[in-house]
């Protein structure tokens, strides 16, 4: 099943395999153009059936890390139609992540000197990366964060879609909304760090709302089928708290967003292995509830264990990311049961193309 084709209203997908979103900081952070060595990148990773892009953020202000290439205006579109042409003309489809970080983020990395934006004060437990006096990349506790006023939230939505229509008119195959990993969108989700009393925070709805108005504007410019949504439950990164009611929380949003028809719901399994236990009750809950396809993400190596939950049926295609990384050709190698190279861990974040664009292929 893993290489037979997948197809909805809007596009068709040569094989069941996705690249993950993974943020590999190759950019300059002065312009967050993508480069040519962005290109050659993604280029060679062509043969997946179906390739988010990493994190691209929809602002100056969405921005969480040094060097992420962005999406907020024509120079930064211009760049990523370059690599979208290369995607296309090796076969491939493309998707853009578009992306707020959120309070996961510094003033030293927004030209402004912003400070973070937040859905409260609260503060993420987390580092990131920003730059020395010379530019070079330091890790650096994230800053305190300012809570979103209304009007700002407004902003924000616009922001989306305005990136959104910019990875069109980039060439983009659709997008991906970030709503997972403790970033913006999840943050309103969690009740631990959302303590708004407004029509944003409280209820499930109120804190979901953010979301949903962004998935609205985003499908208003690309079209419902071509708009991707992530999400990551059970899910601690980036500071976060586990959500008190998963099993009522996600299932609900997989009910709104197919309500709204939007092509794809992308589950990132970020703690244990529950993405793949057959017997846990949230996957089964979520294809109950969305009828869209479901993009699996967490730990899927083999071919075994990837069709394994395509035909359970709880999923329709499989992302996979750090075996991408160091396997450009990896759909190949999966097909012929070909060995894989191992990564890299030193290079997955900033530096050139040593880790980058110099894995070998069969």
């Amino acid at each position: 099943m893993l290489f037979s084709s997948y197809a909805n209203a809007a596009l068709t997908l040569s094989n069941r395999i996705v690249m993950a979103p993974m943020t590999r900081c190759r950019a300059s952070h002065a312009d967050a153009v993508p480069n040519d060595m962005i290109v050659e990148y993604y280029r060679q990773r062509a043969d997946a059936g179906l390739i988010i892009s990493e994190g691209v953020p929809v602002s100056d202000r969405a921005r969480g890390y040094l060097n992420t290439p962005a999406l907020w205006n024509d120079a930064q579109a211009a760049g990523w139609a370059q690599v979208t042409a290369a995607v296309h003309a090796a076969g491939g489809k493309m998707f853009a992540q578009i992306w707020h970080c959120g309070r996961v983020s510094h003033a030293a990395l927004h030209a402004d000197g912003s400070a973070p934006a937040g859905a409260s004060k609260q503060a993420a437990a987390t580092q990131t990366m920003v730059p020395d006096a010379n530019g070079k990349p330091v890790p650096t506790d994230c800053g305190q964060p300012e809570t979103l006023s209304l009007q700002e939230i407004k902003g924000v939505v616009a922001e989306f879609a305005h990136s959104a229509k910019l990875a069109m008119q980039a060439g983009f195959d659709g997008v991906e909304i970030h709503g997972a990993n403790g970033y913006l969108l999840d943050q309103f989700r969690c009740p631990a760090v959302n303590n708004r009393n407004d029509a944003y925070g409280g209820s499930l709805a109120n804190r979901y709302r953010l979301l949903l108005e962004v998935v609205d504007a985003v499908a208003a410019e690309v079209g419902a089928q071509r708009v991707a949504v992530r999400q990551s439950p059970y899910g601690l990164g980036n500071g976060m708290v586990a959500d008190p009611e998963p099993l009522k929380t996600y299932p609900w949003l997989a009910r709104e967003l197919n309500q709204r028809e939007i092509g794809f719901l992308h589950l990132y399994c970020q703690m244990t292995d529950w993405i793949r236990d057959a017997g846990h009750s949230l996957m089964p809950a979520l294809r109950d509830a969305f009828h869209g396809g479901i993009i699996a993400c967490g730990g899927f190596k083999t071919v075994a264990a990837c069709d394994a939950i395509l035909q359970r049926g709880h999923a329709d295609l499989i992302a996979i990311g750090k075996p991408f990384i160091s396997n450009p050709d990896l759909v190949e190698r999966l097909r012929s049961d070909a060995p894989l190279s191992k990564w890299d861990t030193a290079t997955f974040y900033g530096g050139g193309a040593k880790g980058y664009t110099d894995y070998g292929t069969l």
